[in-house]
């Protein structure tokens, strides 16, 4: 499976079985979280066997069940850091999916455990990623028409409906989809609505559309 299937079939799921991330998942998982975080200079850590996240109120107020594996979203602090957050994480959402796990983004409904995980002087923790083996593999979202979140002249390049496509199959806080693609050339501007974690959200998106549209056919304004 390649991310571009991954974005396919990946789902939010916020209940999971007994089964351990373990042997090669495990490891492979690792060494993916550890590039990424010297790409991008995040603090991103993988908290296995861990319960008491998601062992309170606003867990099972979320709807969470079985949740003992996260993703520790930290990073240091600054304006472009939840952006950071929801673009590396969303990577690491799609290599996890890959290697046979599910996952869900959990901005509120969960109990940071500070002995946990590690947070250096001038980081922070944005949010976390629930991971592991599915109770089910979830179901998909409803996404908003191509043409509500994108502005390009016609005719429209394929490659940048591709992306747009790939762009609306990202999860958002309550699915708001607040996000807008603009192309100019071969270039694309990306801007964040107004809303909860829209930044985090924007992130997401352009980790798909880059799947989508292809690095090699545009550049990031």
């Amino acid at each position: 499976m390649d991310f571009m299937e991954a974005m396919k079939e990946r789902h939010s799921v916020r209940s999971y079985n007994e089964k351990a991330i373990e042997g090669d998942v495990k490891t492979e998982l690792l060494s993916y979280i550890e590039q990424r975080n010297r790409e991008s200079g995040l603090h991103m850590q993988l908290i296995l066997n861990e319960p008491q996240a998601f062992g309170g109120f606003m867990a099972h107020y979320g709807k969470f069940s079985g949740v003992k594996n996260y993703i520790a979203m930290i990073g240091k602090k600054g304006d472009g850091l939840e952006e950071k957050c929801g673009y590396y994480g969303e990577k690491v959402v799609l290599k996890a999916q890959t290697l046979g796990l599910n996952t869900c983004w959990v901005a509120m409904t969960y109990s940071k455990i500070k002995t946990a995980f590690q947070i250096n002087d001038g980081e922070k923790l944005c949010l976390v990623i629930a991971v592991g083996y599915g109770e089910t593999q979830g179901i998909g979202h409803k996404v908003k028409p191509a043409e509500s979140v994108m502005k390009a002249e016609k005719p429209v390049p394929e490659w940048f409906q591709k992306g747009i496509d790939a762009a609306l199959l990202a999860p958002t806080a309550m699915n708001q989809q607040k996000f807008l693609f603009t192309l100019n050339g071969n270039s694309v501007s990306t801007a964040a609505g107004k809303g909860f974690y829209t930044k985090i959200d924007l992130g997401i998106a352009k980790c798909h559309f880059e799947v989508g549209a292809g690095k090699e056919n545009f550049s990031w304004k």
